[in-house]
């Protein structure tokens, strides 16, 4: 906002303020209540003159916090090698991944032993995982019962491994988790700041 526009909005809150004041003047309003009703009007008029003069820092404010709420899971490619994802807002690092040619948003973990999918997740990447034989693993949550499946393609940014062994239940609600199976493939992973770094 240039500054004929906040002169422009100063002097027409300005008027208001003087048709308040005239308005209280002419209704012989007591002047102890009337001053308190004054000071009031004066508050509010400041406030609005506030928000009309720094709107725009507000409005770059909210696109940044937007920006960083969505930045998590960011992939970005360093040296033409190495994977750099940026951490979430809520202190995880989550990767929108490939699978099976399916676009599917994961929780990296390094304290889960397998790559885990939820059902849904396991049905729209054509993931196969009989339950007639399922095992009980121990999550954050508790123990739960799972179906093996193998995921016949998953990649991260530039990294891709086949035939990767995954966990499917329908106990993981809509959660995906990329474990240390997924991992413990590369050549090495490292935390540096904010930033999650995986090398193929």
């Amino acid at each position: 906002m240039n500054g004929g526009d906040q002169a422009a909005d100063f002097v027409y809150l300005m008027a208001v303020l003087v048709l308040v004041i005239s308005a209280l003047m002419v209704r012989r309003i007591p002047i102890g209540r009337g001053l308190a009703m004054f000071a009031g009007w004066v508050l509010i008029f400041l406030a609005a003159f506030v928000a009309f003069t720094l709107k725009d820092d507000f409005v770059a404010l909210g696109k940044r916090v937007v920006e960083e709420t969505r930045s998590g899971g960011t992939v970005v490619v360093a040296d033409g090698k190495e994977l750099r994802i940026k951490q979430s807002i809520d202190g995880h690092f989550w990767v929108d991944a490939s699978l099976n040619g399916e676009k599917v948003r994961f929780l990296i973990d390094s304290g889960a032993t397998t790559t885990s999918i939820s059902a849904e997740t396991a049905r729209r990447a054509g993931i196969e995982a009989p339950s007639s034989f399922p095992v009980l693993v121990r999550t954050a949550n508790g123990t739960v019962r799972v179906s093996r499946g193998r995921a016949e393609r998953l990649k991260v940014g530039t990294i891709e491994r086949r035939n990767l062994g995954v966990h499917v239940s329908e106990a993981f609600g809509d959660m995906n988790v990329l474990g240390m199976n997924f991992l413990s493939s590369l050549s090495g992973w490292s935390v540096e700041g904010k930033w999650l770094v995986l090398k193929p």
